[in-house]
């Protein structure tokens, strides 16, 4: 028993030296004077509330490690960043809204717009043109544009399901397929998810540069809005300006930044310190689920939910109906002269061995 005391003593002032310097140790940055006392060294306060506890409960170490867990720098002969916190405590506040709040919350958000993406599908089905196909088709997308949006979706993809699979697949997969095959996907699927973040960014800033003129905000946003998403458009309505404000340049941008710092690749800054990255952490798990959960209404509507609407994206033209019945001012504009966007400075380009929107309507 005395052994462990002594053992509890030594280390007491062994932390006070390395984490607890007194002051003057602190401004001269050298070795604490020796004194003609027992103690043999100038103490800081917490050292010595740690010695007199020492004394009247051996081996209570408490005043020692009230200190250390304060976020506070100490000294430490680690020359790396943030080396001298030797214990984070609002890492569990971290901890706690990642796996309480972003993991349960956002776990059943995901599930719950799953469902109702399949009980619409399944009571309403696919949203038919109502005078069918007219077989004349127009050019609404060239291949620089299809392109930037399928590179953007799927990275999209790529990176919502491996992100997922961090997220939640402990819970999901782990108990199905077992630690080892969990472990070796999951690592794989990190390592995809920080290559492919970088490259989604560049996509995402090339999609808004190609359409950003055809989805400023108009009064008639509002009337299709109005009218429950049935009304007169032009290239992108209502509901299309929302997912690209609000979903692919909002979310995409916020989760692109903090990513960026997650992966520690931001340009000019050195490191991040562990609360700097606990915070992009709580905020990219935050945003990329509510992206997952804008991205399935959009993917939905654009594919499955509404009679040749990727058509547009899959060949770059759509049936003349189609834009009658869903951009009808769009349309009326492109037969009066103006280019596939609807504009009228440019002329339409012509694409070799596709059809002319002019011949056909």
């Amino acid at each position: 028993m005395k052994a462990l005391k002594y053992a509890a003593a030594i280390g007491a002032m062994a932390l006070s030296l390395v984490i607890l310097p007194s002051p003057s140790v602190a401004q001269s940055g050298g070795a604490a004077p020796a004194v003609q006392n027992q103690n043999v060294f100038n103490l800081s306060p917490s050292a010595e509330s740690q010695v007199r506890q020492d004394a009247n409960q051996p081996q209570n170490n408490a005043p020692v490690w009230r200190e250390v867990n304060k976020p506070i720098g100490h000294v430490s002969t680690i020359t790396t960043p943030e080396a001298n916190v030797l214990i984070q405590s609002s890492g569990n506040q971290w901890s706690l809204i990642r796996n309480g709040v972003i993991s349960v919350f956002g776990g059943w958000l995901i599930v719950l717009a799953t469902v109702g993406v399949f009980l619409v599908y399944k009571i309403k089905g696919e949203i038919k043109l109502k005078a069918g196909r007219s077989g004349n088709e127009v050019l609404r997308f060239t291949d620089i544009e299809r392109w930037s949006h399928w590179a953007m979706a799927y990275s999209f993809v790529t990176l919502a399901i491996s992100g997922m699979v961090i997220m939640w697949g402990r819970d999901v997969l782990l108990p199905i397929i077992g630690g080892t095959a969990f472990g070796a996907l999951t690592f794989a699927l990190k390592n995809i998810h920080n290559i492919v973040g970088p490259f989604f960014t560049v996509a995402v800033i090339v999609f808004f540069v190609l359409y950003v003129r055809d989805n400023i905000p108009n009064k008639g946003d509002l009337e299709w809005f109005k009218a429950g998403g049935h009304g007169p458009a032009h290239r992108f309505n209502g509901g299309e300006k929302l997912w690209f404000w609000a979903g692919v340049t909002f979310l995409g941008l916020i989760v692109s930044v903090s990513g960026w710092i997650l992966d520690g690749i931001v340009p000019g800054v050195e490191y991040f310190t562990r609360g700097t990255m606990q915070i992009a952490n709580i905020i990219h798990g935050i945003a990329a689920t509510l992206f997952i959960v804008m991205a399935m209404g959009h993917i939905y509507i654009g594919s499955i939910g509404t009679e040749g609407a990727i058509d547009g994206m899959r060949t770059g033209y759509v049936d003349e109906n189609w834009g009658k019945e869903h951009h009808s001012l769009w349309l009326e504009d492109v037969k009066r002269g103006a280019d596939h966007r609807g504009r009228f400075e440019e002329t339409a380009p012509r694409v070799s061995g596709a059809p002319s929107s002019a011949s056909n309507s």
